[in-house]
Order: structure tokens, then sequence, then C-alpha cells
């Protein structure tokens, strides 16, 4: 008797360990000592310090095209990346990462010194779940920037939304 409750016991565990082991695990992030700022894009504006650089990321929704809700992303820095580029990932389901390169639209080198990087994309569509939630890394010069204070969020819209 005292084996079968043993067995019982040990099958619940291993169970609850296939079911909730995933999910735990995909809540370690790798964010490092430091606690994120989470900030939604649609509802203004994204505004963080980087390395003694001021930064200001906003999200606006365009034209329904043949893929879905457009959207143009800018961001504003003093600090000078060669490269920049957004790199899409689901947040609430992960639907594997997609680049979109920034291009660099205006600089203003007099005293403020702030540049404007821009780019158009398309959220993937997602057909179980149109209205889910993407969040925006930044890459420079390819490699993450991982001390990004802040994890920016924006819900995207699918087709017919």
């Amino acid at each position: 008797m005292l084996r079968v409750i043993a067995v019982v016991v040990l099958m619940i565990g291993l169970v609850g360990i296939a079911v909730f082991g995933p999910k735990w695990l995909m809540s370690i992030t790798d964010d490092g000592p430091t606690a994120t700022q989470v900030c939604d894009l649609q509802t203004g504006p994204c505004q963080w310090k980087m390395n003694g650089a001021p930064w200001v990321a906003e999200l606006e929704r365009g034209d329904v095209g043949d893929q879905g809700q457009e959207y143009r992303l800018r961001l504003h820095t003093r600090s000078a990346p060669e490269r920049l580029m957004a790199v899409l990932k689901g947040e609430s389901m992960y639907l594997g990462e997609y680049p979109v390169p920034l291009s660099q639209v205006s600089s203003d080198n007099g005293d403020s010194g702030i540049e404007t990087w821009e780019a158009h994309f398309t959220a993937p569509f997602c057909t179980t779940d149109p209205g889910m939630t993407w969040r925006i890394d930044l890459q420079a010069h390819n490699s993450p920037m991982n001390e990004l204070p802040v994890k920016m969020l924006f819900q995207a819209e699918g087709r017919g939304s």
C-alpha cells in the first residue's frame, strides 16, 4: 500500500513538473540583477536613460495592409550607434524573433545632438491569439543591448481587428 501511494505521489509530481516546469523556466530571464520597467508603447512613449544618454521610443499605428496592421517605430537618442535594429519577440507566446532594421532619419548636430531612427513593420500574425503581446528589444552593431532598463511592449492587432 505504501508503494502505491509513493508511485501516485511521484506520478503527480512528474505531471506537475511537465505542466508547470516550462512556464517557470520561461519566467526566468537573463535581464540580470536590475529590475526592468515595463512600458506599453500604445499608451505613450517610453523614456529611459542608458549609459548617460536619454532614449525615447514611440510606436504609431499605420495603415492596415495585406499582411495586417502596420506600425512605425521611432527612437530618439543622443547615443550614436552606427547601426540600430529592433527585434520583435512574442511576449505572450513565443513565435520566433523578427529583426526590424532602423534607419537614421534625422540628426541634430546642434546643442541637443539628438538622432532619430525609424522603422516600418507589420507584426507577424498569430492565428491563435490575434491580439497577442509583442516585445521590442534593441540591438546595436548586431549585439543585444542587454543593459536596456525598459521592456517595450505592444499588443498587435491581427487581420480584421
